[in-house]
């Protein structure tokens, strides 16, 4: 995980509309870092201080609030390059529609669809990008710590959007936006904004970032964590990512204490060599009605997807009443236009 940083901003285009001025991110001149990672990047969310969450969503809350009209021309002129290594569709899309609300312009790299399929390496491909006039690069990636090297041999702001088993922070923004929206909490957070709160997150812990990301992210705001799954989707190593975090086997167990339940699906694309009796798993952590209104009632259900419907939740569960799933993707769009805009703000949301 990489601390936080700072670099020299790239200079913003001359040519911005006068409607726009006001509101158009400019570079900020500071003295470039030793590491010469870009201060607009977002590696991890552990490099981010909880007046900088709170930054991030309150410009997320006004971008929502505000009609298209009065953003689409933020980011004018401004060059964005998705580069996705791995398949996506909540993340890829809200970046891309983020960005182009916010008048950039996007182009989209796949590790199926370009040079990186002849074996080009990642530094090469951002250098591309960059001398091509690429000012910030939304990066996802199968290796962990990839986004640092990124940032670190081009020198643009980077976004993580996923990357190996290490961390999703974007992931983890949306979803405490979700959060202290559906519990009516402020949106501007301390370390005693979720006191009392107990998240649960259930399944394929091992390989998540998205569970990464949030657990280092929740108990600095003051909530419990409960981990909970099968041993060989969670190790006993986990409980020692932050403080706050607890494990525990029995999901009955872990949704009786719980006021969230966050869902995540197995991962068989990284399950090579493990022995998983799916039907088990479902029996002993599936999210179904009779578990949910026995144990937790009041729980808001959340899922960063993709859903498995009928293994690690149910239909009826997904779609019902207490599911914020469709208001995390909703929020994902509002965080990732933030994210953007603090990227070319030289760091500053």
């Amino acid at each position: 995980m990489s601390p936080a940083t700072k670099s020299a901003a790239k200079s913003a285009p001359k040519s911005v509309p006068k409607k726009a001025a006001a509101q158009a991110p400019q570079p900020k001149a500071t003295t470039p870092p030793a590491d010469g990672i870009h201060p607009g990047s977002l590696l991890s969310i552990t490099q981010l201080s909880l007046e900088e969450v709170s930054n991030i969503l309150a410009l997320a809350e006004r971008l929502a609030a505000e009609p298209l009209s009065k953003h689409a021309t933020l980011l004018e002129n401004r060059k964005l390059a998705l580069l996705f290594y791995e398949s996506s569709t909540r993340t890829r899309t809200s970046f891309e529609l983020a960005a182009k609300s916010l008048g950039a312009m996007t182009t989209l790299v796949s590790d199926k669809s370009s040079s990186i399929e002849k074996g080009e390496s990642l530094k090469d491909t951002g250098l591309t990008l960059r001398a091509l006039g690429a000012e910030c690069i939304i990066l996802r990636h199968n290796a962990s710590g990839s986004p640092y090297l990124l940032a670190k041999h081009t020198g643009l702001p980077v976004l993580n959007a996923g990357d190996g088993m290490h961390e999703h922070p974007s992931q983890a923004l949306l979803d405490l936006r979700t959060i202290l929206s559906r519990l009516g909490k402020k949106q501007a957070v301390t370390e005693t904004t979720l006191d009392g709160i107990t998240v649960c997150i259930t399944g394929d812990i091992l390989h998540s970032r998205v569970a990464r990301s949030n657990a280092l992210l929740l108990p600095r705001l003051g909530a419990k964590v409960i981990l909970c799954g099968p041993q060989q989707l969670l190790p006993p190593e986990a409980v020692d990512l932050s403080s706050g975090i607890t494990l525990e086997r029995d999901f009955d167990k872990a949704l009786q204490q719980s006021q969230v339940a966050m869902m995540l699906r197995i991962q068989k694309e990284r399950l090579a060599g493990m022995q998983i009796d799916l039907a088990d798993y479902q029996k002993q952590y599936q999210l179904n009605e009779d578990r949910y209104f026995k144990h937790a009632p009041n729980a808001v259900v959340m899922h960063p997807g993709p859903m498995i419907r009928g293994l690690e939740i149910t239909a009826d569960i997904a779609d019902g009443p207490s599911s914020a799933i469709e208001e995390q993707v909703r929020n994902g769009l509002a965080i990732r236009m933030a994210l953007l805009v603090r990227a070319l703000n030289g760091g500053a949301a």
